[in-house]
């Protein structure tokens, strides 16, 4: 297989958890957060997402180093760093909103709902970003 190949194939895998989380999670601006089922639903989402991400992403570098093109190995080699250190982080605030809400703390769910709205935010600009990266790390080396 062409190195050009790999890469946009890693590109693509990459793409692929971050697209899903991309279409699934405006779904929760649509419920109320207040629920213990739709928040553990949420946090669940978010979980996996980070661990596919980071996966997908150890995979990417690996495939942009193979295929000789450094400069994208590092961006998404800096996309996996992020979401294996960020996922811990993440998963806490969760969970302390999560208890806050349930030890009766009202701007629990504001702050869960904040929450919510960064993730997707910080995730739809990194698709932005490895959408428009396609036609560069389609070309040939």
């Amino acid at each position: 297989m062409r190195p050009d190949a790999v890469a946009v194939a890693a590109l693509v895998i990459l793409l692929f958890p971050m697209g899903y989380f991309l279409l699934a999670s405006p779904a929760f601006l649509l419920v109320k957060l207040d629920i213990p089922p739709v928040t553990q639903l949420l946090r669940g989402m978010f979980n996996i997402q980070f661990r596919m991400v980071s996966v997908a992403g150890v995979i990417g570098t690996v495939a942009f180093i193979f295929a000789g093109r450094p400069l994208f190995a590092a961006g998404v080699g800096l996309i996996a760093v992020v979401a294996i250190w960020g996922r811990p982080w993440f998963m806490q605030q969760i969970d302390d909103q999560l208890s806050a809400r349930d030890a009766g703390d009202a701007d629990a769910v504001r702050q869960l709902r904040h929450l919510h709205w960064k993730a997707m935010l910080c995730n739809a600009a990194l698709v932005a970003a490895l959408v428009a990266s396609i036609p560069y790390v389609a070309i040939s080396a």
